[in-house]
Protein backbone atom coordinates (compact mmCIF):
# COMPACT_ATOMS: atom_id res chain seq x y z
CA UNK A 1 0.00 0.00 0.00
CA UNK A 2 1.40 3.80 -0.44
CA UNK A 3 2.04 5.86 2.37
CA UNK A 4 -0.80 7.94 2.72
CA UNK A 5 -0.38 11.69 1.41
CA UNK A 6 -1.29 13.68 4.41
CA UNK A 7 -3.29 13.16 7.91
CA UNK A 8 -5.64 15.13 8.87
CA UNK A 9 -3.68 16.20 12.34
CA UNK A 10 -6.50 17.11 14.35
CA UNK A 11 -8.65 13.66 13.47
CA UNK A 12 -5.35 11.02 12.81
CA UNK A 13 -7.19 10.10 10.21
CA UNK A 14 -6.24 9.28 6.40
CA UNK A 15 -8.02 12.12 4.13
CA UNK A 16 -7.88 10.98 0.56
CA UNK A 17 -8.11 14.41 -2.12
CA UNK A 18 -8.61 14.66 -5.75
CA UNK A 19 -5.56 14.32 -7.61
CA UNK A 20 -4.41 16.13 -10.16
CA UNK A 21 -0.98 15.06 -10.98
CA UNK A 22 0.36 11.35 -12.40
CA UNK A 23 -1.87 8.23 -11.91
CA UNK A 24 -4.65 7.51 -9.51
CA UNK A 25 -4.48 5.08 -6.52
CA UNK A 26 -7.29 4.79 -4.30
CA UNK A 27 -5.49 4.63 -1.40
CA UNK A 28 -4.52 8.79 -1.92
CA UNK A 29 -7.19 9.44 -4.12
CA UNK A 30 -10.75 9.96 -4.66
CA UNK A 31 -11.16 8.15 -7.85
CA UNK A 32 -13.46 6.38 -9.99
CA UNK A 33 -12.52 2.59 -11.48
CA UNK A 34 -11.13 3.76 -14.82
CA UNK A 35 -12.14 0.31 -16.59
CA UNK A 36 -15.87 1.37 -16.63
CA UNK A 37 -15.44 4.21 -19.07
CA UNK A 38 -13.54 2.26 -21.68
CA UNK A 39 -15.78 2.09 -24.98
CA UNK A 40 -14.91 -0.65 -27.40
CA UNK A 41 -12.95 -2.71 -25.09
CA UNK A 42 -13.14 -6.47 -24.27
CA UNK A 43 -10.57 -7.02 -21.68
CA UNK A 44 -11.98 -10.28 -21.16
CA UNK A 45 -10.93 -11.59 -24.52
CA UNK A 46 -7.35 -10.18 -24.78
CA UNK A 47 -5.46 -12.49 -22.55
CA UNK A 48 -8.06 -15.97 -23.42
CA UNK A 49 -8.03 -15.32 -27.51
CA UNK A 50 -3.71 -13.78 -27.51
CA UNK A 51 -5.14 -10.30 -28.78
CA UNK A 52 -2.99 -6.98 -29.31
CA UNK A 53 -5.15 -4.09 -29.19
CA UNK A 54 -4.85 -0.14 -29.04
CA UNK A 55 -6.09 2.13 -26.61
CA UNK A 56 -6.17 5.67 -27.56
CA UNK A 57 -7.24 9.16 -25.16
CA UNK A 58 -6.50 12.79 -24.27
CA UNK A 59 -3.98 12.98 -22.05
CA UNK A 60 -4.59 12.91 -18.33
CA UNK A 61 -7.67 10.90 -18.99
CA UNK A 62 -6.95 8.11 -17.09
CA UNK A 63 -5.44 5.99 -19.38
CA UNK A 64 -2.18 5.42 -16.88
CA UNK A 65 -4.52 5.04 -13.70
CA UNK A 66 -6.36 1.95 -15.99
CA UNK A 67 -2.98 0.18 -17.13
CA UNK A 68 -1.59 0.33 -14.17
CA UNK A 69 -4.56 -0.88 -12.35
CA UNK A 70 -5.55 -3.55 -14.31
CA UNK A 71 -1.81 -4.74 -14.21
CA UNK A 72 -2.28 -4.90 -10.57
CA UNK A 73 -5.31 -7.26 -11.03
CA UNK A 74 -4.54 -9.36 -13.46
CA UNK A 75 -0.90 -10.10 -11.35
CA UNK A 76 -3.43 -10.43 -8.22
CA UNK A 77 -4.71 -13.60 -10.07
CA UNK A 78 -2.87 -17.00 -11.41
CA UNK A 79 -4.28 -16.49 -15.13
CA UNK A 80 -0.93 -14.17 -16.21
CA UNK A 81 1.78 -12.08 -16.01
CA UNK A 82 1.04 -8.58 -16.70
CA UNK A 83 3.87 -5.36 -16.99
CA UNK A 84 2.96 -1.85 -17.52
CA UNK A 85 6.06 -0.36 -19.47
CA UNK A 86 6.03 3.38 -20.49
CA UNK A 87 7.91 4.40 -23.71
CA UNK A 88 8.21 8.03 -22.45
CA UNK A 89 12.02 8.29 -22.84
CA UNK A 90 11.76 7.35 -26.36
CA UNK A 91 10.40 10.74 -27.29
CA UNK A 92 12.21 12.66 -29.86
CA UNK A 93 14.13 9.79 -30.74
CA UNK A 94 13.77 8.97 -34.34
CA UNK A 95 16.56 6.39 -35.32
CA UNK A 96 16.01 2.88 -34.03
CA UNK A 97 19.81 3.01 -33.16
CA UNK A 98 18.65 5.01 -30.12
CA UNK A 99 15.60 3.88 -29.60
CA UNK A 100 15.57 0.13 -29.52
CA UNK A 101 18.14 0.30 -26.67
CA UNK A 102 15.84 2.84 -25.21
CA UNK A 103 13.17 0.49 -25.13
CA UNK A 104 14.88 -2.52 -23.69
CA UNK A 105 15.62 -0.77 -20.85
CA UNK A 106 12.26 0.76 -20.15
CA UNK A 107 10.98 -2.78 -20.16
CA UNK A 108 13.74 -4.02 -17.68
CA UNK A 109 13.38 -1.33 -15.67
CA UNK A 110 9.61 -2.17 -15.29
CA UNK A 111 9.77 -5.70 -14.69
CA UNK A 112 12.37 -4.48 -11.89
CA UNK A 113 9.93 -2.35 -10.00
CA UNK A 114 7.06 -4.34 -10.44
CA UNK A 115 9.15 -7.32 -9.15
CA UNK A 116 8.85 -9.52 -11.48
CA UNK A 117 11.24 -11.69 -13.65
CA UNK A 118 14.05 -9.29 -16.01
CA UNK A 119 14.47 -10.37 -19.59
CA UNK A 120 18.14 -9.63 -21.53
CA UNK A 121 18.84 -8.86 -24.52
CA UNK A 122 21.27 -10.55 -26.32
CA UNK A 123 21.42 -9.20 -30.08
CA UNK A 124 23.14 -5.46 -30.99
CA UNK A 125 21.09 -5.32 -34.26
CA UNK A 126 18.21 -2.97 -33.41
CA UNK A 127 15.30 -4.73 -36.14
CA UNK A 128 15.91 -7.77 -33.38
CA UNK A 129 16.20 -6.53 -30.00
CA UNK A 130 12.78 -5.42 -29.46
CA UNK A 131 11.45 -9.02 -30.47
CA UNK A 132 14.87 -10.66 -28.74
CA UNK A 133 13.79 -9.39 -25.16
CA UNK A 134 10.12 -10.08 -25.16
CA UNK A 135 10.85 -13.61 -26.22
CA UNK A 136 13.20 -14.04 -23.56
CA UNK A 137 11.00 -11.81 -21.24
CA UNK A 138 8.62 -14.81 -22.28
CA UNK A 139 10.30 -17.53 -21.41
CA UNK A 140 10.89 -16.77 -18.22
CA UNK A 141 7.57 -15.95 -16.99
CA UNK A 142 6.31 -19.17 -18.37
CA UNK A 143 4.28 -21.45 -17.41
CA UNK A 144 2.29 -18.41 -17.24
CA UNK A 145 1.37 -15.87 -20.24
CA UNK A 146 2.90 -12.74 -20.44
CA UNK A 147 1.06 -9.77 -20.91
CA UNK A 148 2.75 -6.23 -22.13
CA UNK A 149 1.25 -3.33 -21.86
CA UNK A 150 3.02 -0.25 -23.66
CA UNK A 151 2.18 3.21 -22.40
CA UNK A 152 2.99 6.54 -24.70
CA UNK A 153 3.56 4.48 -27.51
CA UNK A 154 2.45 7.53 -29.66
CA UNK A 155 5.77 9.33 -29.09
CA UNK A 156 7.56 7.01 -31.27
CA UNK A 157 8.44 8.44 -34.66
CA UNK A 158 10.23 7.79 -37.97
CA UNK A 159 12.06 4.89 -37.96
CA UNK A 160 11.91 3.59 -34.37
CA UNK A 161 8.37 3.31 -34.62
CA UNK A 162 8.54 0.94 -37.96
CA UNK A 163 10.83 -0.73 -35.97
CA UNK A 164 9.04 -1.16 -32.99
CA UNK A 165 6.10 -2.45 -34.98
CA UNK A 166 7.22 -4.79 -37.45
CA UNK A 167 9.07 -6.44 -34.60
CA UNK A 168 5.71 -6.68 -32.82
CA UNK A 169 4.00 -8.04 -35.38
CA UNK A 170 7.47 -10.70 -36.65
CA UNK A 171 6.75 -12.29 -32.81
CA UNK A 172 2.75 -12.27 -33.21
CA UNK A 173 2.52 -15.15 -35.36
CA UNK A 174 4.14 -17.16 -32.87
CA UNK A 175 2.99 -16.27 -30.08
CA UNK A 176 2.08 -17.93 -26.72
CA UNK A 177 3.32 -19.06 -23.78
CA UNK A 178 7.48 -19.10 -23.30
CA UNK A 179 7.77 -17.93 -26.69
CA UNK A 180 6.35 -14.36 -27.05
CA UNK A 181 3.57 -11.95 -25.41
CA UNK A 182 0.22 -12.93 -26.07
CA UNK A 183 -1.24 -9.87 -25.46
CA UNK A 184 -0.10 -6.64 -25.79
CA UNK A 185 -1.65 -3.10 -25.61
CA UNK A 186 -0.42 0.01 -27.40
CA UNK A 187 -1.83 2.89 -25.58
CA UNK A 188 -1.50 6.82 -26.53
CA UNK A 189 -2.99 9.49 -27.43
CA UNK A 190 -3.62 8.92 -31.20
CA UNK A 191 -5.29 5.96 -32.68
CA UNK A 192 -2.49 3.69 -34.72
CA UNK A 193 -4.02 4.09 -37.67
CA UNK A 194 -2.65 7.75 -38.11
CA UNK A 195 1.33 6.14 -37.94
CA UNK A 196 1.11 2.95 -39.18
CA UNK A 197 1.39 3.59 -43.40
CA UNK A 198 5.06 4.04 -42.57
CA UNK A 199 4.94 0.78 -40.90
CA UNK A 200 3.73 -0.63 -44.26
CA UNK A 201 6.67 0.13 -46.23
CA UNK A 202 4.94 3.55 -47.68
CA UNK A 203 1.90 1.59 -48.89
CA UNK A 204 -1.33 2.98 -47.48
CA UNK A 205 -3.02 0.70 -45.37
CA UNK A 206 -6.14 -0.30 -46.59
CA UNK A 207 -9.23 1.63 -43.79
CA UNK A 208 -10.74 -1.78 -42.11
CA UNK A 209 -7.07 -3.11 -41.45
CA UNK A 210 -4.51 -0.35 -40.45
CA UNK A 211 -2.47 -2.27 -38.24
CA UNK A 212 -3.36 -6.31 -39.30
CA UNK A 213 -3.01 -7.70 -35.89
CA UNK A 214 -4.89 -5.07 -34.32
CA UNK A 215 -7.93 -6.90 -32.51
CA UNK A 216 -9.62 -3.51 -31.12
CA UNK A 217 -8.98 0.43 -31.10
CA UNK A 218 -10.33 1.29 -27.88
CA UNK A 219 -10.91 4.69 -26.06
CA UNK A 220 -11.64 5.68 -22.35
CA UNK A 221 -14.78 8.52 -22.14
CA UNK A 222 -15.05 11.07 -20.15
CA UNK A 223 -16.89 11.12 -17.17
CA UNK A 224 -20.94 11.39 -17.24
CA UNK A 225 -22.54 13.44 -15.00
CA UNK A 226 -23.53 10.95 -12.72
CA UNK A 227 -20.24 10.25 -12.74
CA UNK A 228 -18.92 13.38 -11.08
CA UNK A 229 -21.46 13.22 -8.55
CA UNK A 230 -20.57 9.67 -7.54
CA UNK A 231 -16.35 11.15 -6.90
CA UNK A 232 -17.73 13.87 -4.90
CA UNK A 233 -19.66 11.66 -2.80
CA UNK A 234 -16.67 9.91 -1.88
CA UNK A 235 -15.58 13.31 -0.43
CA UNK A 236 -18.66 13.03 1.32
CA UNK A 237 -18.89 9.96 2.71
CA UNK A 238 -15.07 10.43 4.23
CA UNK A 239 -15.71 14.19 5.76
CA UNK A 240 -18.99 15.13 5.93
CA UNK A 241 -18.73 17.97 3.45
CA UNK A 242 -21.14 18.67 0.30
CA UNK A 243 -21.78 20.14 -2.83
CA UNK A 244 -25.05 21.52 -3.72
CA UNK A 245 -26.67 20.26 -7.17
CA UNK A 246 -26.09 23.42 -9.12
CA UNK A 247 -22.83 23.52 -8.55
CA UNK A 248 -22.32 19.82 -9.94
CA UNK A 249 -24.00 20.60 -12.83
CA UNK A 250 -21.77 23.54 -13.60
CA UNK A 251 -18.53 21.47 -12.79
CA UNK A 252 -19.45 19.21 -15.25
CA UNK A 253 -20.74 21.65 -17.71
CA UNK A 254 -17.45 23.44 -17.82
CA UNK A 255 -15.07 20.14 -18.16
CA UNK A 256 -17.88 18.33 -20.16
CA UNK A 257 -16.71 15.41 -18.14
CA UNK A 258 -12.87 15.69 -18.21
CA UNK A 259 -11.19 13.76 -15.67
CA UNK A 260 -8.37 16.35 -14.93
CA UNK A 261 -10.43 19.44 -14.91
CA UNK A 262 -12.68 17.83 -12.86
CA UNK A 263 -10.09 16.68 -10.24
CA UNK A 264 -9.08 20.33 -10.78
CA UNK A 265 -11.92 22.19 -9.86
CA UNK A 266 -12.95 20.14 -6.83
CA UNK A 267 -9.53 19.98 -5.57
CA UNK A 268 -9.25 23.71 -5.97
CA UNK A 269 -12.69 24.27 -4.11
CA UNK A 270 -12.04 22.11 -1.28
CA UNK A 271 -8.50 22.67 -0.25
CA UNK A 272 -7.58 26.35 -2.14
CA UNK A 273 -10.94 28.32 -1.80
CA UNK A 274 -12.22 26.57 1.52
CA UNK A 275 -10.04 25.28 3.70
CA UNK A 276 -8.94 21.52 3.28
CA UNK A 277 -10.34 21.03 6.68
CA UNK A 278 -14.00 23.01 6.26
CA UNK A 279 -16.74 20.95 5.74
CA UNK A 280 -18.65 23.80 4.21
CA UNK A 281 -20.89 22.58 1.25
CA UNK A 282 -19.05 23.65 -1.80
CA UNK A 283 -21.73 25.37 -3.85
CA UNK A 284 -21.87 27.06 -7.48
CA UNK A 285 -19.68 30.15 -6.22
CA UNK A 286 -16.82 27.99 -5.14
CA UNK A 287 -16.87 26.22 -8.28
CA UNK A 288 -16.53 29.28 -10.38
CA UNK A 289 -13.88 30.84 -8.49
CA UNK A 290 -12.13 27.67 -9.10
CA UNK A 291 -12.43 27.90 -12.40
CA UNK A 292 -10.84 30.95 -12.68
CA UNK A 293 -7.87 30.27 -10.59
CA UNK A 294 -7.18 26.98 -12.40
CA UNK A 295 -7.43 29.04 -15.92
CA UNK A 296 -5.22 31.91 -14.31
CA UNK A 297 -2.79 29.27 -12.89
CA UNK A 298 -1.97 28.47 -16.49
CA UNK A 299 -1.32 24.59 -15.05
CA UNK A 300 0.56 22.46 -17.64
CA UNK A 301 -2.46 20.40 -18.42
CA UNK A 302 -4.34 23.56 -20.18
CA UNK A 303 -0.75 25.59 -21.08
CA UNK A 304 0.03 22.76 -22.75
CA UNK A 305 -2.89 22.95 -24.96
CA UNK A 306 -2.62 26.26 -25.49
CA UNK A 307 1.35 26.12 -26.78
CA UNK A 308 -0.33 23.46 -28.91
CA UNK A 309 -1.72 26.67 -30.91
CA UNK A 310 1.35 27.72 -32.51
CA UNK A 311 1.25 24.62 -34.80
CA UNK A 312 -0.18 26.51 -37.89
CA UNK A 313 -2.51 23.17 -38.79
CA UNK A 314 -4.05 23.56 -35.46
CA UNK A 315 -4.54 27.37 -35.48
CA UNK A 316 -6.33 27.09 -39.29
CA UNK A 317 -8.59 24.86 -37.44
CA UNK A 318 -9.50 27.16 -33.99
CA UNK A 319 -9.76 30.58 -36.74
CA UNK A 320 -12.72 28.26 -38.03
CA UNK A 321 -14.17 27.24 -35.31
CA UNK A 322 -13.55 30.98 -33.73
CA UNK A 323 -15.08 32.83 -36.48
CA UNK A 324 -17.95 30.34 -37.40
CA UNK A 325 -17.87 29.71 -40.89
CA UNK A 326 -18.58 26.87 -42.57
CA UNK A 327 -15.55 24.82 -44.02
CA UNK A 328 -16.52 21.37 -46.05
CA UNK A 329 -12.57 20.48 -45.75
CA UNK A 330 -12.13 21.40 -42.17
CA UNK A 331 -12.48 17.74 -40.79
CA UNK A 332 -10.42 16.24 -43.45
CA UNK A 333 -6.93 17.80 -42.33
CA UNK A 334 -4.19 16.34 -40.12
CA UNK A 335 -5.02 19.44 -37.78
CA UNK A 336 -8.31 18.34 -37.65
CA UNK A 337 -7.24 15.20 -36.31
CA UNK A 338 -4.64 16.54 -34.09
CA UNK A 339 -7.24 18.92 -32.61
CA UNK A 340 -9.34 15.52 -31.70
CA UNK A 341 -6.87 13.26 -30.62
CA UNK A 342 -5.58 16.02 -27.80
CA UNK A 343 -9.51 16.45 -27.42
CA UNK A 344 -9.26 19.76 -28.24
CA UNK A 345 -11.71 19.68 -30.03
CA UNK A 346 -15.15 17.07 -30.71
CA UNK A 347 -18.05 16.94 -32.77
CA UNK A 348 -21.17 17.48 -31.12
CA UNK A 349 -24.47 16.77 -32.60
CA UNK A 350 -22.79 16.89 -35.83
CA UNK A 351 -20.79 20.38 -35.34
CA UNK A 352 -16.95 21.17 -34.36
CA UNK A 353 -16.37 22.33 -31.56
CA UNK A 354 -13.96 23.34 -28.85
CA UNK A 355 -14.36 20.24 -26.59
CA UNK A 356 -15.39 22.20 -23.17
CA UNK A 357 -15.75 25.71 -22.05
CA UNK A 358 -12.87 26.08 -19.75
CA UNK A 359 -10.28 25.02 -23.07
CA UNK A 360 -12.25 28.07 -25.02
CA UNK A 361 -11.61 30.47 -22.34
CA UNK A 362 -7.94 29.57 -22.13
CA UNK A 363 -7.55 29.16 -25.71
CA UNK A 364 -9.44 32.43 -26.46
CA UNK A 365 -7.03 34.43 -23.56
CA UNK A 366 -4.01 32.68 -24.83
CA UNK A 367 -4.48 33.41 -28.34
CA UNK A 368 -5.16 37.33 -27.29
CA UNK A 369 -2.63 37.66 -24.56
CA UNK A 370 -0.24 39.89 -26.28
CA UNK A 371 -3.04 41.71 -27.72
CA UNK A 372 -3.92 42.34 -24.43
CA UNK A 373 -0.41 43.79 -23.55
CA UNK A 374 -0.76 45.50 -26.25
CA UNK A 375 -4.09 47.81 -25.44
CA UNK A 376 -3.98 50.73 -23.55
CA UNK A 377 -5.36 50.67 -20.00
CA UNK A 378 -8.35 52.72 -20.56
CA UNK A 379 -8.07 56.30 -18.97
CA UNK A 380 -12.28 56.70 -20.04
CA UNK A 381 -15.30 56.08 -17.87
CA UNK A 382 -16.75 52.77 -18.68
CA UNK A 383 -18.71 52.21 -15.30
CA UNK A 384 -21.92 53.97 -14.26
CA UNK A 385 -22.10 55.93 -10.72
CA UNK A 386 -24.23 52.34 -9.71
CA UNK A 387 -20.94 50.51 -10.48
CA UNK A 388 -22.12 48.50 -13.31
CA UNK A 389 -20.98 48.50 -16.51
CA UNK A 390 -21.82 51.55 -19.34
CA UNK A 391 -21.19 49.08 -22.34
CA UNK A 392 -22.56 51.54 -24.72
CA UNK A 393 -19.20 53.68 -24.12
CA UNK A 394 -17.00 50.38 -23.92
CA UNK A 395 -18.00 49.53 -27.53
CA UNK A 396 -18.07 52.81 -28.42
CA UNK A 397 -14.77 53.06 -27.44
CA UNK A 398 -14.20 50.09 -29.18
CA UNK A 399 -15.38 51.21 -32.33
CA UNK A 400 -12.56 54.71 -32.08
CA UNK A 401 -10.08 51.54 -30.99
CA UNK A 402 -11.11 49.83 -34.51
CA UNK A 403 -10.68 52.85 -36.27
CA UNK A 404 -7.22 53.49 -35.00
CA UNK A 405 -5.68 50.20 -34.95
CA UNK A 406 -7.46 47.72 -36.94
CA UNK A 407 -5.78 48.06 -39.92
CA UNK A 408 -1.70 47.56 -39.06
CA UNK A 409 -2.45 45.33 -36.23
CA UNK A 410 -4.61 42.78 -38.66
CA UNK A 411 -1.50 42.34 -40.98
CA UNK A 412 0.78 41.17 -38.33
CA UNK A 413 -2.13 38.67 -36.77
CA UNK A 414 -1.84 34.94 -37.54
CA UNK A 415 -5.34 34.90 -37.52
CA UNK A 416 -7.21 37.39 -40.30
CA UNK A 417 -10.71 35.61 -40.88
CA UNK A 418 -11.13 35.77 -36.62
CA UNK A 419 -9.26 38.70 -35.95
CA UNK A 420 -12.30 40.90 -35.22
CA UNK A 421 -13.80 38.34 -32.73
CA UNK A 422 -9.92 38.41 -31.15
CA UNK A 423 -9.55 42.11 -30.95
CA UNK A 424 -13.01 42.61 -29.40
CA UNK A 425 -12.39 39.90 -26.82
CA UNK A 426 -9.03 41.36 -25.96
CA UNK A 427 -10.04 44.96 -25.70
CA UNK A 428 -13.05 43.47 -23.28
CA UNK A 429 -10.75 41.46 -21.50
CA UNK A 430 -8.25 44.63 -21.28
CA UNK A 431 -10.68 46.63 -19.85
CA UNK A 432 -12.02 44.24 -17.25
CA UNK A 433 -8.71 43.04 -16.42
CA UNK A 434 -10.44 40.41 -13.95
CA UNK A 435 -13.69 42.31 -12.36
CA UNK A 436 -15.93 40.01 -14.63
CA UNK A 437 -15.80 37.08 -16.30
CA UNK A 438 -16.85 36.34 -19.98
CA UNK A 439 -18.29 33.27 -21.61
CA UNK A 440 -18.01 32.45 -25.23
CA UNK A 441 -19.76 30.02 -27.41
CA UNK A 442 -17.96 29.42 -31.00
CA UNK A 443 -18.25 26.56 -33.30
CA UNK A 444 -17.78 25.91 -36.78
CA UNK A 445 -20.79 26.29 -39.13
CA UNK A 446 -22.35 29.00 -36.82
CA UNK A 447 -21.48 32.22 -38.51
CA UNK A 448 -21.29 34.21 -35.43
CA UNK A 449 -19.58 34.28 -31.73
CA UNK A 450 -21.92 34.63 -28.71
CA UNK A 451 -20.03 36.83 -25.71
CA UNK A 452 -22.09 36.72 -22.41
CA UNK A 453 -20.33 39.38 -19.92
CA UNK A 454 -21.02 39.46 -16.06
CA UNK A 455 -19.89 42.02 -14.32
CA UNK A 456 -21.36 42.82 -10.60
CA UNK A 457 -23.57 40.47 -10.80
CA UNK A 458 -25.39 41.37 -14.76
CA UNK A 459 -25.49 40.02 -17.48
CA UNK A 460 -24.73 41.96 -21.04
CA UNK A 461 -24.65 39.89 -24.56
CA UNK A 462 -22.88 40.22 -27.64
CA UNK A 463 -22.86 38.84 -31.05
CA UNK A 464 -20.53 38.95 -33.48
CA UNK A 465 -21.23 38.57 -37.19
CA UNK A 466 -18.99 39.16 -40.22
CA UNK A 467 -20.31 40.45 -43.87
CA UNK A 468 -18.42 38.63 -46.59
CA UNK A 469 -18.46 39.15 -50.38
CA UNK A 470 -21.11 36.78 -50.52
CA UNK A 471 -23.30 38.34 -47.99
CA UNK A 472 -25.35 41.25 -47.65
CA UNK A 473 -24.93 43.47 -45.26
CA UNK A 474 -29.25 43.63 -44.72
CA UNK A 475 -29.21 39.78 -44.38
CA UNK A 476 -26.21 39.41 -42.05
CA UNK A 477 -28.16 42.44 -39.79
CA UNK A 478 -31.63 39.82 -39.83
CA UNK A 479 -29.90 36.84 -38.92
CA UNK A 480 -27.48 38.15 -36.25
CA UNK A 481 -30.77 40.14 -34.43
CA UNK A 482 -32.44 36.60 -34.21
CA UNK A 483 -29.09 34.62 -33.19
CA UNK A 484 -28.61 37.95 -30.46
CA UNK A 485 -32.31 37.31 -29.22
CA UNK A 486 -31.90 33.67 -29.36
CA UNK A 487 -28.72 33.83 -27.14
CA UNK A 488 -30.03 37.05 -24.54
CA UNK A 489 -32.99 34.22 -23.95
CA UNK A 490 -30.63 31.54 -22.89
CA UNK A 491 -28.47 33.52 -21.38
CA UNK A 492 -30.71 35.82 -19.51
CA UNK A 493 -33.86 37.62 -21.11
CA UNK A 494 -33.40 41.09 -19.55
CA UNK A 495 -29.70 41.68 -20.39
CA UNK A 496 -28.92 44.44 -22.64
CA UNK A 497 -27.96 42.83 -25.72
CA UNK A 498 -25.63 44.25 -28.88
CA UNK A 499 -25.09 43.05 -31.84
CA UNK A 500 -21.38 44.07 -33.52
CA UNK A 501 -20.85 43.84 -37.45
CA UNK A 502 -17.80 43.71 -38.86
CA UNK A 503 -18.12 44.26 -43.14
CA UNK A 504 -14.91 42.75 -44.50
CA UNK A 505 -15.69 43.41 -48.04
CA UNK A 506 -12.99 44.47 -50.29
CA UNK A 507 -15.68 47.63 -51.33
CA UNK A 508 -16.43 48.48 -47.88
CA UNK A 509 -13.17 49.09 -46.62
CA UNK A 510 -12.41 52.11 -49.54
CA UNK A 511 -15.67 53.71 -47.17
CA UNK A 512 -14.92 56.75 -45.16
CA UNK A 513 -14.48 55.61 -41.43
CA UNK A 514 -17.40 58.16 -40.73
CA UNK A 515 -20.05 55.64 -42.98
CA UNK A 516 -18.19 52.39 -41.61
CA UNK A 517 -18.75 52.60 -37.97
CA UNK A 518 -22.44 52.76 -37.37
CA UNK A 519 -24.55 52.65 -34.19
CA UNK A 520 -28.42 52.17 -34.34
CA UNK A 521 -31.11 50.47 -32.02
CA UNK A 522 -33.29 48.10 -33.29
CA UNK A 523 -36.03 46.72 -31.03
CA UNK A 524 -34.29 46.09 -27.59
CA UNK A 525 -30.85 45.15 -29.91
CA UNK A 526 -28.22 47.49 -30.38
CA UNK A 527 -26.35 47.55 -33.75
CA UNK A 528 -22.56 48.55 -34.15
CA UNK A 529 -21.29 48.43 -37.27
CA UNK A 530 -17.09 48.20 -37.48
Amino acid sequence: MNTPNYINIKTKRLVRFFNTTGPCNPEDHYMLPPEERLVGAQLHRYIRDKLYWVLHAPRQTGKTTFLQSWMREINSGDEAVSCYVTLERCQGVPEPERAMPAICDAITDAAQKNSLPVPSVETVNPQSQLNDILSNWAKLVAPKPLVVLFDETDVLTGDALISFLRQLRGGFANRGIGIFPVSVALVGMRDLKDYITAAKDGIAPNPGSPFNIKEDSAVLANFQQEDIAKLFAQRTQETGQQMTEEALAYAFDQSRGHPWIVNSLFKRATMRILNEDSRETVTLEHIRKAREQMILARETHLDSLAVRMEDPKIRRVMETLISGEADPALTEGEGFRICLDLGLVTIEKGTPIVANPIYREVLARHITYGTQLAIPAPEWQWKKADGHLDMDALLREFQRFWRKHSEVWEQKSDYTEAFPHLLLMAFLQRVLNGGGRIEREYAAGRGRMDLGVEYNKRWYIIEIKLVHSYDTPEEVKEEGLRQTAMYRDKIDGAAPSYLLIFDRRPEAKQKPWDERLTWTNEGTITVAGC
